[in-house]
């Protein structure tokens, strides 16, 4: 995934209790997990590698979300630790994609691009309205940050995969849809390194007074 916008802010302590972030959020993860149950379908029908590693950032992203609504509120340490466990995932997923799609590559099979363009369009407009949603909380902490990354770059990921079929049927190749799903993990690998980053940094300089002493 793609790096952090630049002009990047500091931590907002009070962030977390804007009003609306919960609701942002509630509706986000609805949304995430109605995604990937039609992509993943979608993802199979057609055989597109990029379809079902979208589809899999779906159910990341809902992941994501849950764990960002269970520590809304919390001490910044404690959404801190959240943004880090959610930055190594992204770092997995993009991983995990880059390896499934390296061996759905040694098949050789032309996935459907009807199939594929399709559902890109659709998947696009829900990140999209996602990313738009939670784009007044992206100054945030990095636990906000890590949420308003991950729905920004979905929404580059679904242009890349609808590219993607636009290739596909271009060229009667699977090589375009082997492209995009390697260009999504590369980006997942780099937007998960940038969230652990920018965690680690905070709670490096938010220690709890007993986390000092025990260092002392």
């Amino acid at each position: 995934m793609t790096g952090c916008c630049p002009g990047e802010t500091g931590p907002d302590a009070d962030a977390a209790f804007r009003p609306g972030w919960r609701l942002v959020l509630w509706t986000a993860l609805a949304l995430n997990v109605a995604m990937f149950a039609i992509e993943i379908g979608a993802g199979l029908a057609a055989g597109s590698a990029s379809l079902r590693a979208d589809a899999l950032d779906f159910l990341g992203d809902a992941a994501n979300y849950g764990i960002s609504l269970g520590v809304a509120g919390m001490a910044l340490s404690w959404r801190a630790r959240a943004a880090l466990v959610k930055g190594i995932t992204m770092f997995g997923f993009g991983l995990w994609v880059l390896a499934s799609t390296a061996w759905l590559a040694t098949t050789g099979n032309i996935p459907h691009a009807g199939i594929m363009s399709g559902i890109a369009i659709l998947a696009l407009a829900t990140n999209a309205g996602v990313a738009v949603m939670l784009s007044r909380f992206r100054g945030g902490d990095a636990n906000m940050r890590s949420v308003w990354i991950c729905s920004r770059n979905d929404a580059l990921g679904n242009l890349a995969v609808l590219l993607a079929a636009f290739g596909v049927f271009a060229t009667s190749t699977f090589w375009p849809d082997f492209v995009v799903a390697l260009v999504m993990g590369t980006l997942a690998i780099v937007g998960g390194g940038q969230v652990i980053r920018q965690a680690i940094g905070e709670l490096r300089h938010h220690r709890t007074p007993r986390e000092l002493v025990s260092r002392a």
